[in-house]
């Protein structure tokens, strides 16, 4: 159960506030201000709301919208303004937070980059974005991996990008590297509810971590966002799951604690674990090798499906973009 939303806060919880942000419509500085200042704004409702609450979880693109536009006016650094003021927001409300900015690179297209800054200000996670939502988004695919940060009362924490939850390597990377809970934020719009919903249960369930997911809601006259955050319990069971109502704080109360003891203690279903230590009943130690084909081939960049040829879509024209020339650089700033 998740406490009634941290009133009931246990001494080993973390409260979490997922805010279903309403979709912004920005396309001059003047309105990236205003909506940056709107968004601080929401981190001092999310305080008011709930004096225990130790993290506040903004969706993607909580500044720029859903228009793609990678005009160079709008976009952001990681030392700029918009991030100054996240920070200080943080500081002024004794929070940590989670915010999306589009990120500006000089060596190519803008990078779609999330933050997790804690209470005094400082900046812990620094996150681009692995897998933009081809052929719709025009972002550079991220160059950082997957980091993951200490939180708030024993909370390790890591972040997936939107469609990032969408693939199964993602979600097991970050508890693989430690986090017992992955906030997931995003922009999505109603045809991907299912695919949301259970996404967000298998990535807890597969991995015995709290996954924490946001999109933003509302309308901007094009587009419709769905809101819908929900909290998912390391067992894969929905703690708590909001409407599409705009600018709404859902809050849950999580145990971290207890997902790292499900970590050690779980014999049934510890799939994280043996993965990696494949039949140990029968095996000492279990099989630690690695038998599957497309894990193998990436490592060696040779993956390659058996329909690769006849994929008909393997570029961003039907979304106006036009098909890039420059190749990919693996590591490159």
């Amino acid at each position: 159960m998740s406490g009634f939303g941290g009133l009931n806060k246990s001494p080993n919880g973390v409260v979490i506030g997922l805010v279903q942000l309403q979709l912004p419509d920005v396309a001059t500085p003047e309105q990236l201000a205003a909506q940056t200042r709107r968004v601080c704004e929401l981190v001092g409702k999310a305080r008011r709301q709930s004096p225990v609450m130790d993290l506040v979880v903004f969706p993607e693109y909580c500044l720029h919208g859903l228009s793609m536009n990678i005009d160079p006016a709008i976009m952001c650094d990681r030392d700029g303004p918009e991030m100054d003021a996240f920070r200080e927001a943080c500081r002024e409300h004794d929070i940590w937070g989670c915010f999306s900015i589009m990120e500006s690179n000089p060596g190519g297209n803008p990078y779609n980059t999330g933050v997790i800054i804690d209470n005094t200000g400082e900046v812990q996670l620094f996150y681009r974005k692995l897998h933009p939502w081809v052929p719709v988004e025009p972002w550079e695919p991220g160059n950082l991996g997957i980091p993951v940060c200490d939180g708030p009362n024993g909370s390790r924490l890591s972040l997936a990008i939107c469609h990032d939850g969408m693939f199964p390597e993602v979600a097991r990377e970050c508890a693989y590297k430690g986090a017992n809970i992955m906030l997931r934020t995003a922009g999505y719009t109603p045809p991907i509810r299912h695919a949301w919903k259970i996404t967000n249960q298998a990535n807890a369930f597969c991995n015995l971590m709290v996954t924490a997911n946001v999109c933003l809601a509302g309308t901007d006259g094009t587009f419709n966002s769905m809101g819908e955050g929900m909290v998912v319990n390391f067992d894969g069971v929905p703690m708590v799951e909001g409407s599409g109502f705009a600018d709404e704080i859902i809050t849950a109360e999580v145990r971290p604690d207890l997902v790292d003891e499900a970590r050690i203690h779980w014999g049934v279903e510890n799939n994280i674990y043996q993965l990696g230590h494949r039949g140990y009943v029968a095996v000492k130690g279990g099989a630690g090798d690695c038998p599957y084909t497309f894990m193998q081939d990436m490592v060696r960049g040779e993956y390659r499906l058996p329909w690769d040829g006849d994929v008909k879509v393997v570029d961003g024209r039907d979304f106006g973009f036009a098909p890039p020339e420059r190749k990919y650089e693996s590591g490159q700033e």
